[in-house]
């Protein structure tokens, strides 16, 4: 494996979803270094779609015999590239897989890390959504989110009108509000005159110690401070989420109980009020970046998921 994976030719590279095809040798040095290649698929594209004025960079993957979708949204400072995991669980279930990078993540446009208006996630999201029309994926369209990519399902179910082509909501470790809100509130106004951002803190978020040494090592793409436009923008957001009415669907949630991350407790309350009866499955240890958790875990959860979405 090489020292580090440099991504311009790729994002230099990349060509309209619906025209691309995975077979440039840059394409593929890029799923070898994060071992995409391991998954298989009958079929693989690797592209990009234009969507709140970003270029945002997409991958599908086809099952041999596909009968529903799942569009997967990733957390904040992470790319799709980290979610092998459950894109292989996906295809296992014959799901299509549209998965895509946020702006300012991984191979997408954006300044890194950061956004003005959490309503632009929205704005992508409904993008992803006319591409799987476009491709004639599979419907139901199921929709699977972590953390930051948990808040964007959330707030498209509670404010975005899902037509009934949308179907099951996963959320992992969902962000309503992080960990210590109250303080960080208050760090950002006492910082935003005088910083646009500040150097990022890596953590331990998963059991799994392969992840967390790539994450902190070795993954080109990860962004290295933490812009103060953000956390401005998860501010109204938050206030904006919190006043939503509520929903009548009722997503699936899993949550560990070691999550120093977001401040889970106060969200599961929240969650509960805001949708239909919610079906938890709570982890005890397991920490924040559940979609890369130990095995342990993920067998758990899988096995959680398959029940669900097969019953």
């Amino acid at each position: 494996m090489p020292e580090r994976f440099i991504p311009d030719s790729v994002v230099a590279g990349l060509r309209p979803l619906a025209a691309a095809a995975m077979s440039l040798p840059h394409e593929q040095a890029y799923r070898t270094y994060y071992g995409l290649e391991k998954i298989s698929a009958e079929q693989v594209r690797l592209g990009f779609f234009d969507a709140a004025g970003y270029r945002i960079a997409a991958q599908v993957w086809w099952p041999k015999a596909p009968r529903a979708t799942l569009v997967l949204l990733h957390g904040y400072y992470d790319h799709l590239a980290l979610y092998r995991h459950v894109i292989e669980w996906a295809l296992g279930m014959d799901f299509v897989v549209l998965a895509f990078d946020l702006p300012g993540h991984g191979l997408s446009s954006g300044a890194r890390a950061s956004i003005s208006d959490f309503a632009e996630y929205q704005a992508v999201l409904k993008g992803a959504l006319e591409l799987a029309k476009q491709l004639a994926l599979p419907q139901p369209l199921h929709l699977f989110g972590q953390s930051t990519g948990g808040a964007i399902v959330i707030d498209y179910l509670l404010t975005g009108n899902p037509g009934p082509e949308i179907g099951q909501s996963i959320l992992f470790s969902p962000l309503v509000r992080p960990r210590a809100w109250g303080w960080s509130k208050l760090s950002y106004r006492l910082l935003k005159p005088f910083v646009r951002q500040i150097s990022r803190r890596f953590t331990e978020n998963s059991h799994d110690a392969e992840f967390i040494d790539f994450l902190h090592n070795r993954d080109s793409l990860q962004p290295q401070c933490l812009p103060t436009a953000w956390v401005g923008s998860l501010a109204r957001w938050v206030m904006h989420i919190e006043m939503a009415p509520p929903s009548p669907r009722s997503p699936l949630i899993v949550q560990g109980e070691s999550d120093m991350t977001v401040d889970w407790q106060h969200n599961l309350r929240v969650l509960k009020e805001k949708f239909a009866a919610p079906k938890v499955l709570l982890l005890p240890e397991a920490r924040h970046h559940m979609a890369n958790e130990s095995k342990h875990y993920r067998d758990q959860y899988f096995a959680f998921l398959t029940e669900q979405l097969r019953s």
